[in-house]
Parts: C-alpha cells; structure tokens; sequence
C-alpha cells in the first residue's frame, strides 16, 4: 500500500469517526482510485455517500462491497450489505428491489454460517412491511423476536430496528400508549451514540413522526430540537434534514413561533421530493390557513395533493373560513366516514368544528365523544384539550353556555399548560361568547380582549377579522346564523335563503333550529322581530 493511500484511508476513518461525511466520502473516494478498499472501508463509504445525500452512489458502493464479501467468502458481510441494500432500496418506495435484496440476505444466512445478529436484521424490515400491508399481529411477533435478538445478542441497531416497527404496529393498531415507552427506549438509545448514524437518523425521524401522530406535544418538542442538534453536529449531513424541517414547521407552529415555522416550512418543500414533500407543503399550508393566507393556503394544499399528500382535513377547515361550509361539510362528513385514517383525532377536531358551524349538532356532539375517548385511550394532554374544546363548542352551539363553560376552561387549562398561544386564543373567544350568554360581559369582554392580543401576536388575521365581525353580533349568533336571520326576516322561506346563501335547505333549517333556541324564541315572527330589534334585518 503506497503512502499517499494510506493516508487517504486514514482520514476517511477519522472523517467517520469525526462525522464529518464530505471529506469521509472524498478521502476514501480518492483511496479507492488506487486500490480496492478493505470491506470496512467499503461500507464506511457506502455510509458516507448516503449521508451526504449520494444515494446512487451509496447503493452503488454497496452493491460493490457486496460481491467483494461474496468473492471472499465473507458471509456475514454479504448478508449485512444485502439487508442495508434491501433498506435503502424500501425507504425510496422501491419495494420490488428492495424484496429481492431481502430475500438474498436471507438466503445467504440461511445457507452459510451468519453472525446471529446480521441474520436477524431482514426480520425489521418484514416487520415493517407487514405494518404496511396491515398485518399487525403478525408485525408484532416478527418486531418482537428482533427486539429479543438484539437485547440478548448486544446488537444495538438490530434492536432498535425492531422496536421501531413494533412501534408502528401498536400505533395502527390504536396502542399508542403501549408504543411510547418502546419510542422512548430507542431514542435513550440513540443518546448513548450506541447506533450507526444511519440508523440514529431513522430513528430520530421514526420517533418525531410517532409523537406528532400520538399527539405527544411535549416529547415531539424535545426530540424536534435534539434532532436539529444532532443534524448539526455532522457536517455535510442531507437525509434526515428535510425531514427535521418537517417536524419542526409543525412544532413551531403549535408553540406559535410562526415566522421561524415558516421558514423551516418552506426549507422543507425546497429539500424534499414525493410524499415527504406532500407533508411539507401540507403543514406550510396549515400555517398559512391559520394566519389567513388563503389562497397561498390552497395553493399549498394543491402541492401537497400533487405530491401524494391528501390536504385534509387542513381543506375542509379553510373552506369553513373562506364560507364554503356545505363544501367544508361535506369533506368532513367523508374524512369521518373513513376506517383506519392515522389522523382520526384531527379528524374529529375538524368535524366538530364544521358540524357545529353547519348546525348539525347531533354529528357534532357524536363526534366531540369519540375525540374524547380517544384523548383518554391515548393520555394525550393535547387530545384532551381538544376534546374539552369541542364539548364547549357543541355545548355553546346548543345554547347551554354554562356547560360550555366548564368545558371550555378545561381546554384552556390545557393549551396553556402546553404552551399553544393559538388554541388559547381560540378557546377564549368561545369563553367570551358563554360569559356573555350567561349575563357576564365584563368577564367576556376580558376574555375578547386577551384573545385579541393574542392573535395580533401571532398574526392571525383571519381571527382578528372574525373577531370584529363577533363583536357586532348579539346573542351568542355566529357569522352564519346572522345572516340567516337577516333573510329570513325579509320574509324569505328557508328554500330562498339556502339559494341565496349557498347551503342546502337541510343546514338552514339546522342554524333556524340553532337561533330559536339561543335566542330563546320559537317562531319566524318572533326571529323577524329580534332581528329589527338587534339591528340585523334591513
């Protein structure tokens, strides 16, 4: 070995050991121009040409280092670089190739004598396939005999690889409360630098994605920024990144930092391709919707959707704002309709919210029980509030302010103790309208004005416009129903007015039914008469 190739291999290692990747990849890049690479530096390269976003080039060297361990009889190297191929090869959706690698490093393990943790290494990704499939029983047992393996063998990545597909299977399966102590397993892990840095950078992802899906506010904020941190730490790192920007457009929009989340939302759709773009453009759209940005809002739902990302129920719920509610209703209706969604709580959320703005109070009401049952399967403080949140808004929709308030404090309590500005400030405009109905409307105006400033703070507009628009209402009415009664007292029947409005004479009849009982009367005439009275006919 001549001197310069040596020192070419010598700063790969420490490159790798450094994790600085660009000057690993280029070092023994440079070796190998001279010499074949001994089969541990063929993977360290193979490692860093993926880490430095060269996924061609890593399968590639892989694909090398692969024949090189089979020309040598070197079994457990073989089938090891066989798995990683296989893996690779799954998380760019190329399930057919990935299969085939699969079953080779099964074969080779089968047929020659294997290191014990490489041969159980293919049971991770079986795991997660059957999770894809929906075979999640089956999932678990095969999750579950790898986890074993890798606690009893001492093989960290083998371990954790197991975990993580239990982890989703208990998760489909609407476990999550038995998934988290598993997810908190592999990111102590992942703390101990116990794992290879590709698999620390899945589980980072695979953790912040589980959290975010259990509604875990408090463990996705945490994992968010060790993320960013452990990103930084390595230089020239690109997988993982966009990912990370992700997760944290969505967790700075939640703690209200929506400049920095809209920056992190936009760096994300940039880096990103197929569905994990989708997601990025999803959750910038979320953030646009929120500070009133509509029509930047749709066209990112229009990406996400282009991208393999389903915009709902984000769709639905800016319909509702823009005014479409039979639109927003019947999205709603169909997303709840729908078995098996992961995103069943936000689901729900919005159903409730749309439900009670259409005045279909029975659906509402069905749907704020089965949000709340699953914020308590899940001990989801997040769920729980917006469980809270969705009773006081049925309750407040009903014309029963003083149940409303007790629910609606009770969401307050926990947004606040999260640290959700947003939420907050939604829920005290909904305090505000109950304290006015029960003949409190100091303690609302309190309630509006510290709402106000709450979303002046963050720049929602479209709450600052609805806000002004509320203040002008009496009676607890909403927008709509306002302008319900404004037809109806020009003598309209309730079929000129869903022409006149857009909704069908199903939903006006649902908001008439809705005043009636707010406004504690029981007739057209007695509404028309209000109407003249509060200064809404004319």
């Amino acid at each position: 070995m001549s001197q310069a190739v040596g020192q070419a291999l010598e700063l790969g290692r420490r490159a790798y050991d450094a994790r600085d990747w660009p000057t690993c990849a280029a070092a023994l890049t440079e070796a190998e121009r001279v010499a074949p690479l001994p089969p541990d530096d063929m993977r360290r390269l193979g490692v860093a040409r993926f880490l430095v976003g060269d996924r061609e080039g890593s399968l590639e060297t892989l694909t090398r280092g692969h024949r090189l361990a089979l020309a040598h009889g070197l079994w457990t190297g073989a089938a090891e670089s066989a798995f990683w191929h296989a893996w690779m090869l799954y998380l760019g959706n190329e399930h057919a190739r990935a299969a085939g690698w699969l079953a080779r490093a099964r074969t080779i393990a089968e047929e020659h004598e294997v290191d014990e943790a490489v041969a159980m290494l293919p049971a991770t990704l079986e795991a997660r396939q059957l999770v894809e499939t929906g075979r999640l029983d089956e999932a678990l047992e095969v999750a579950a005999g790898a986890v074993a393996a890798g606690r009893r063998l001492g093989a960290p990545d083998l371990h954790v690889l197991g975990l993580l597909s239990g982890s989703m299977a208990l998760i489909r399966l609407g476990r999550g409360g038995e998934a988290l102590p598993r997810l908190d397993e592999v990111m102590a892990t992942v703390e101990a630098d116990e794992l290879t840095p590709t698999v620390a950078g899945l589980a980072y992802c695979a953790v912040l994605a589980a959290c975010l899906a259990l509604h875990d506010v408090r463990r996705a904020a945490e994992w968010t920024t060790a993320l960013a941190d452990w990103c930084e730490s390595q230089s020239g790192l690109v997988p993982y990144r966009g990912q990370c920007l992700v997760h944290r457009t969505q967790v700075l929009t939640l703690e209200g930092a929506w400049p920095d989340a809209d920056v992190q939302g936009r760096l994300a759709c940039a880096s990103l391709a197929g569905p994990p773009q989708g997601d990025a453009w999803y959750h910038l759209g979320e953030l646009m919707r929120l500070r009133g940005d509509f029509a930047d809002a749709e066209d990112a739902y229009r990406r996400a959707n282009t991208a393999g990302r389903q915009p709902q129920p984000g769709l639905a719920l800016l319909r509702l704002a823009q005014g479409r509610s039979e639109a927003a209703a019947s999205a709603t209706r169909r997303l709840a309709a729908e078995p098996g969604r992961l995103d069943r709580p936000d689901v729900l959320a919005a159903h409730v919210e749309v439900m009670a703005a259409v005045g279909d109070l029975p659906a509402a009401r069905e749907a704020a029980a089965e949000l709340a049952d699953l914020a308590e399967e899940l001990a989801s403080p997040l769920l729980a509030g917006h469980a809270a949140a969705a009773k006081g808004t049925v309750a407040l929709a009903a014309g029963q302010p003083v149940e409303a308030l007790v629910c609606l404090r009770a969401a307050l309590g926990h947004f606040v103790d999260l640290g959700l500005p947003y939420h907050v400030a939604r829920v005290r405009v909904r305090l505000a309208r109950a304290l006015d109905l029960v003949g409190d409307p100091e303690a609302a105006a309190y309630e509006l004005d510290t709402a106000r400033a709450g979303f002046d703070a963050l720049g929602a507009a479209a709450d600052l416009a609805g806000l002004e628009v509320a203040d002008s209402l009496p009676g607890g009415l909403t927008a709509r129903e306002a302008e319900v009664l404004r037809l109806v007292a020009t003598g309209r029947s309730n079929r000129a007015v869903a022409d006149a409005l857009v909704l069908s004479e199903k939903t006006v009849a649902r908001h008439l039914a809705n005043i009636y009982t707010k406004l504690g009367i029981s007739s057209r005439s007695a509404a028309t008469a209000y109407a003249y009275d509060h200064g809404l006919a004319g």
